[in-house]
């Protein structure tokens, strides 16, 4: 820009000089007198100069310049450089790439903004449902092999041209292959991981060579996404293609990756899918008809879940039955038991008893026959042992009752000598009693 300028400046400085003579009357042209032309010539020429010599690197921007003289340099730093009046050829380090599915007014909406945005297009499935299909790619250049570098930019020219003539069509083409790698059922039903790990592997590393057979089964899901049944249908001979392999490893085509530019794959997803207007109503009946299939299952396991639920209670109130009668038995058992054993030891405690009770009456017999014979001996002896008996009682109540009613005399007679022995009190007490009533008569006479 700067050098356009400056030669624009020169030339109106040149032109000033050269139409001035023929048009002295025009006052316009004598405010532009001699020194403001040279100070403006040289001002052109100096920018010109400078913007032809150097130019500024921007960040995160790659430079390749080519000079006049046929040589050239790459630039991968940003700040002030020589270009000597040689072309630039800017490339970005990384360079996003978008499809974009428009909204209702076929607009791309905020991303429009961006660059190298642009609209998704309608792929084929390979059960021929299409859908477009937003993708979101990012590529890489190579700064640290300059002479690749500079080889890529010298065969492109420009960035443009670049991401048109090679990063384009290499996206193009990895999504018609991967599209048809699947149905449009398998990518809703879980491979859709699967399809961005194929898009990505192809733009790294080639393209797979595909191989198309025969698939005599159209498989579609039924009920949840762990059901599926497979329907099989002889007249149907729908092409399917799968990956060429050698040797373990995916046959590639040849000359036609990304890699060979220096570019690397850093990013590579699939954003959105708008499925075309047949499948989506597809789809509905689909999701109802899945939404069924669970009312269905969840139905029918309510009445499993019901069913398990009587037996267990009917096999608790068997057990709980069996434990009563057990329990039951358990104790007629233990009560029987217990009387066996109340009668065993009531038995041996009988047979004590006996034990006992013999062995008193032998006792007894043998005090019996003991008696007897004292008995026998006291008869011998002149006085039974009951008789002895009889009259020591009868003594001792006549003693005890003579005792009751006796009043001690007033005179007690002792023997001179030593106290008398318990045999001779009742004598004494006799001889007291006699001696009284004599005193008593003597008094009476007198």
């Amino acid at each position: 820009m700067l050098t356009y300028l400056g030669i624009i400046m020169v030339l109106i400085g040149i032109t000033i000089f050269i139409i001035k003579p023929f048009f002295k009357e025009s006052k316009t042209l004598h405010k532009f007198t001699r020194q403001r032309n040279i100070s403006m010539i040289i001002i052109g020429l100096v920018m010109s100069v400078i913007s032809g010599m150097f130019f500024y690197a921007e960040p995160g921007t790659a430079y390749a310049v080519q000079y006049p003289w046929g040589s050239q340099k790459a630039v991968v730093h940003q700040g002030i450089h020589t270009k000597m009046w040689g072309r630039l050829i800017p490339i970005q380090f990384e360079l996003p790439i978008k499809y974009v599915i428009p909204n209702k007014k076929n607009e791309l909406g905020e991303q429009s903004k961006y660059a190298n945005v642009d609209k998704a297009k309608y792929w084929a499935f390979s059960d021929a449902v299409k859908a477009r299909i937003a993708t979101s790619v990012v590529i890489s250049i190579n700064t640290a092999d300059q002479d690749q570098f500079l080889s890529v930019a010298d065969r492109n020219k420009t960035e443009k041209n670049l991401i048109r003539s090679r990063i384009i069509p290499n996206i193009d083409q990895s999504i018609k292959n991967t599209c048809k790698l699947m149905d449009a059922q398998d990518y809703i039903s879980g491979q859709a991981s699967d399809f961005d790990r194929y898009f990505k592997d192809q733009l790294e590393n080639g393209m797979y060579v595909l191989e198309e057979f025969i698939a005599n089964e159209n498989r579609e899901t039924i009920g949840d996404s762990a059901t599926v049944r497979t329907i099989v249908n002889k007249e149907s001979k729908q092409k399917r293609f799968r990956i060429k392999y050698e040797d373990g490893e995916p046959v590639r085509e040849k000359g036609n990756s990304l890699g060979g530019y220096g570019l690397t794959v850093v990013q590579a997803v699939v954003t959105e899918i708008d499925w075309e207007p047949e499948f989506d109503k597809r789809l509905q009946l689909q999701k109802e008809e899945v939404a069924q299939t669970q009312l269905e299952k969840q139905q029918a396991e309510r009445e499993f879940y019901r069913a398990q639920k009587e037996t267990a209670r009917g096999e608790a109130e068997k057990a709980a039955e069996r434990a009563r009668l057990e329990k039951e038995q358990i104790q007629k058992t233990i009560e029987a038991e217990t009387k066996a054993k109340v009668a065993e030891f009531n038995l041996i405690e009988e047979r004590k008893n006996y034990e006992v009770a013999q062995f008193k009456a032998k006792t007894q017999k043998t005090m019996a026959d003991a008696q007897s014979y004292e008995n026998a001996k006291l008869v011998t002896a002149g006085l039974t042992p009951q008789e002895r008996a009889e009259w020591e009682y009868k003594t001792s109540v006549n003693v005890a009752k003579q005792l009751k009613d006796l009043k001690l005399p007033e005179i007690y007679i002792q023997d001179g000598g030593k106290q008398s022995s318990d045999n001779n009190l009742l004598q004494s007490l006799i001889g007291a009693d006699l001696a009284k009533k004599m005193m008593s008569q003597k008094t009476s006479k007198e």
